[in-house]
């Protein structure tokens, strides 16, 4: 969340940032927040001078009475007890003031960076960056939900029967090509320095606050009612959390972890022909990178993860674009992110894959994620993460784009992974 400082020190800039999110009543409720703060501020005044007070009378009262002044000592007890029940009224409205406020922050989005281009939405992101090689598919190429059919790779129908839309069965050469990404993805990280993490898919509320997650999207997340326990919409969650409350020493910074887990999403109101077959899933596989950083480096950090999953599209052979997220298109939490969107040549539109985001302090200071800098000052770190990728639109695009008359090719870069090069 947005820090009181932050907040106090560039009011007009962080509403003007708000506005360029299209949070409604920007200045209203910033303007709500300052008030909430300087009534915790000035409450905490009167109070630290009452206690001063408290203690100084507290002290006297001995004094009086052994120069027999009880009557005087009577006078300052009583004084001392009127001051502690005052001091219980304020107590309280200063806690009320400072849960009003934090309650209040999480509801605000996190401001984006200078660099992030006007937009209400999806239609005004910027395309950054076109690559990879053109498709020639044959005339009567079909999309992978009849692909999948035909060589009996995915079987939405028993997903169906087992669980419901959207948590399909994956088979034979389907199943394994699942696992030769999420090795090849997996390997790939950890090739350029990220440590594999395996955590819980289940987390609990705290963790949901930590990145997020909570209170803006407690309706897109599965929720384990009885146990108060949410299933993880990306690893994003339980990996940043591993950093909550944590104070870091400024030389193991920058952290890089990555993670493979399964990711589970309502995807509330989604419907029509851009959902069908893998297109929009409630379960499906993903590998995240995480990365904790010092405020400094943290754009080239998020340079260097933007590199990381351009490589592994160029290595897939697939067509695909990068996109600068404008405002009104971007994350609650994000403070810049790029989109990477693979083509479909059979559908004839392009599919996003991963989002790559820089959160500056916002995550951590929901997080209370501090490193130590050499001033042996603390200060917040800055979190970033980006899906490094999300497998079904990924094997939507494989699949669509390497179809031919004899069968499906297989990236060169899978098939020591997959142990074959067609599916046939």
């Amino acid at each position: 969340m947005l820090t009181i400082k932050q907040i106090t020190e560039n009011t007009d800039a962080v509403i003007r940032g708000l506005e360029k999110k299209h949070f409604k009543n920007a200045k209203e409720t910033i303007d709500q927040v300052i008030a909430f703060n300087d009534k915790r501020r000035s409450t905490q005044s009167v109070l630290d001078n009452n206690l001063s007070e408290v203690n100084s009378i507290s002290k006297s009262v001995g004094q009086l009475m052994k120069e027999g002044k009880k009557e005087e000592a009577e006078v300052a007890k009583s004084r001392v007890a009127e001051l502690k029940e005052t001091n219980k009224t304020l107590q309280a409205e200063m806690d009320q003031a400072t849960e009003d406020m934090q309650n209040l922050l999480y509801t605000i989005p996190n401001v984006p960076y200078d660099e992030v281009p006007e937009g209400v939405g999806a239609e005004d992101n910027v395309v950054e960056k076109m690559g990879g090689m053109e498709t020639e598919l044959p005339k009567d190429a079909l999309p992978h939900w009849e692909l999948t059919k035909k060589y009996d790779l995915i079987d939405f129908d028993l997903g169906v029967k087992i669980t419901g839309a959207g948590f399909p069965v994956y088979k034979g050469k389907g199943a394994q090509l699942q696992r030769a990404l999420i090795n090849f993805f997996l390997d790939e990280a950890r090739k350029s320095g990220y440590l594999e993490i395996m955590p819980p898919t289940v987390v609990n509320a705290a963790s949901g606050y930590g990145t997020g997650q909570l209170p803006d999207k407690e309706g897109q997340m599965y929720h384990c009612e009885v146990d108060d326990l949410y299933l993880i919409p990306t690893a994003e969650v339980p990996v940043t959390n591993i950093y909550r409350d944590v104070i870091l020493e400024e030389k193991q910074l920058p952290i890089k972890n990555c993670a493979y887990t399964q990711c589970f999403r309502r995807e509330a109101g989604s419907y029509g022909k851009d959902v069908r077959g893998l297109n929009r899933l409630h379960e499906f596989s993903k590998v995240e990178l995480v990365r904790i950083d010092k405020p400094e480096h943290s754009k080239q950090s998020h340079k260097e993860m933007l590199d990381h999953v351009e490589g592994l599209l160029q290595k897939l052979e697939l067509p695909y674009r990068i996109l600068r997220l404008c405002g009104g298109d971007m994350s609650f939490t994000a403070a810049l992110c790029f989109d990477f969107e693979v083509y479909s040549e059979a559908q004839k539109r392009w599919l996003e894959v991963s989002s790559v985001s820089n959160f500056d302090t916002y995550q951590a200071n929901r997080l209370k994620c501090r490193y130590r800098s050499g001033e042996k000052k603390t200060e917040l770190c800055h979190t970033l993460n980006g899906s490094a990728l999300a497998l079904p639109r990924i094997v939507a695009a494989l699949l669509e784009n390497n179809q031919t008359p004899e069968g499906i090719r297989i990236p060169k870069a899978l098939v020591p992974y997959t142990g074959f090069e067609m599916i046939d």
